[in-house]
Order: structure tokens, then sequence, then C-alpha cells
């Protein structure tokens, strides 16, 4: 893979890509490629018109079964910062980027988090969602502003700057939440979703998750789990079962028409809505996703 990658690579000079990397590097931009849509969003609202941001993953995309072409290789090579989640989430990347060459910094944005456990096999133990907790994504803001920072020392007043305005408009985001969950019973705060995505969600606003699937989009639900969320939705009397943009509506659509809950909206687990949709952006995730839940959760 990684020699069919670099050879490839000669081939991507021409493409789109190269030449919206040329006019920002013309422009005196930082390059700074993303693994997924998060964290790019994330990245342009803290270095703003000083670094040209692009997305490995594309919006609408899943990360878990994303597979790099030489462009990204490409990409990754011309980049001064590359920035990933970690936590095993891009199980693709360390082999893209022994395969890129060059030297960009990696920034991990999770490096100063405390993760959750997961039992998904797929996943060595780690539950990688961690940007469902607002107060979490606050240490990723963190993290990315000083290593956009390291790469670029003159930018560091924009990037403080930058950085400290989106934490106080997280800060407001994160009580929006809880306010607008906080009329929600107890005995109702129970969701049904494809995948185990939002275990952080769930820690941070108090909210029941039950997932037949495991917390990569890989893993397959067994007969065992999906009758045991059947029984549970069935127990509990749980309403609404509810989509997600990366996941295959089968499972949960299966689940519904066997207990008579409901398909309950679409959530937004692992990548950004395009730009025209109600998840553009980090923050729009979070709201997107809160309504759902409550939709859903409301008696």
């Amino acid at each position: 893979m990684q020699v069919l990658l670099r050879l490839l690579c000669l081939l991507t000079l021409l493409s789109p890509w190269a030449s919206a990397g040329a006019s920002a590097r013309a422009e005196g931009r930082i390059e700074v490629v993303a693994s997924f849509s998060i964290l790019a969003d994330i990245t342009q609202q803290i270095g703003g018109e000083r670094v040209h941001v692009s997305t490995l993953v594309p919006r609408e995309a899943d990360a878990h079964v994303f597979q790099p072409a030489p462009q990204d290789a490409k990409r990754i090579a011309q980049a001064r910062a590359v920035i990933i989640n970690g936590l095993g989430f891009e199980g693709w990347m360390e082999r893209l980027i022994k395969a890129a060459g060059g030297k960009p910094k990696i920034i991990l944005a999770s490096q100063s988090i405390q993760p959750l456990k997961s039992t998904d096999p797929h996943m060595h133990g780690i539950d990688p969602h961690a940007w469902h907790d607002v107060a979490t994504i606050k240490a990723y803001v963190a993290t990315i502003r000083d290593g956009l920072t390291a790469v670029d020392p003159d930018g560091q007043p924009l990037y403080q700057q930058r950085a400290q305005a989106y934490l106080q408009q997280l800060d407001q985001l994160d009580g929006e939440i809880r306010t607008s969950l906080a009329a929600i019973p107890a005995a109702r705060r129970v969701i049904v979703t494809s995948h185990d995505a939002f275990g952080y969600y769930a820690r941070a606003y108090a909210i029941r998750m039950l997932a037949p699937q495991g917390v990569s989009t890989e893993t397959e639900a067994s007969a065992k789990d999906i009758a045991k969320v059947i029984k549970q939705i069935r127990a509990q009397n749980i309403p609404a079962v509810i989509l997600e943009n990366v996941s295959d509506p089968r499972l949960l659509e299966q689940i519904a028409r066997e207990t008579g809950a409901k398909i309950g909206g679409k959530l937004y687990s692992d990548s950004l809505s395009l730009e025209t949709g109600p998840a553009s952006t980090y923050i729009d995730l979070m709201r997107h996703n809160t309504k759902t839940f409550k939709d859903a959760m409301m008696p």
C-alpha cells in the first residue's frame, strides 16, 4: 500500500485540491489537513483566514471504513500540520502518514482527555467519540490552538483570540443543551441508536444509550445483541429509535418494526452534514442532535 500511494501521488499534481493548496500557499496561509469534518470545522474556527484546512474524510462519510486515496497522501506530504482525533478512530491514518512522507506536525486532538472505555474489539477498549461532550471538546480546542502556534508562532495572538472566543461559544452551547434537556423525566432519558457513538454525550447529559452495534460501524450486531435491545425497548416502553447519518438504517428499521417504536429523526455522529444541511458546523451538530434526542424522549 505504501509503495502504491507514493507512486500514484505523482498523478495528482494537477488535481483540484493541488490547485487549491497552491493558491493557499501563495496567499501565505498555513496548509492544514484534518482527518474528518468535525475536526476540520473546529480547526477553522481557531485558525480563521490564517489557515487553509482540508478534510480527508468528506462530510456525510464514515471515518471508520474510509479508504485513503493517493491524493490524500500528497495532501499530507504538503501540509504543515495534520490534525487527528486518535483513540483508534482513524485506523488507517498511521499507514497513510508513513506512505505520504513529508514532515508535517501531527496534532493529536484527544491527547489531554481521559477516554471512556469500550467493549468493541475494533476499538482496543477505547471509545473515540469524545467530541459529543462539549466540555471534552474544549480540551481539543486548547490542543489544536497550541499545535497551530507551534507550527506558526507568528499566528499565536490570532489563535489565542479566536480560541478564546470559540470557547465562550462552547460554554453557551453546553448551557443550551443542559437547559433543553432539563425537563425530560429520568425514566424517559433513554435513547436507542444504531451504533454506540454517543457514550460521551450520555455521560455529560445524563442519558442512557442503547445500541445493538458497537462503537465502530465495522462491528456487526449479533442476534443476541439485537434481541437484548428489543427486549429492553418493550420492557421500558422506549418510544423511538434514532438513525445516524453514517450507519446502515436497516438494523434500526428492523428493531422499529418488531417493537412498534417510531423512527425518531436522524443524528449526526461521526461527520458533519453537507454545508446546506442541519449540522454543517460542530455547534450546529450538537444543537441538531440535542433537539433530535429531546423530541424522541418527550412524552
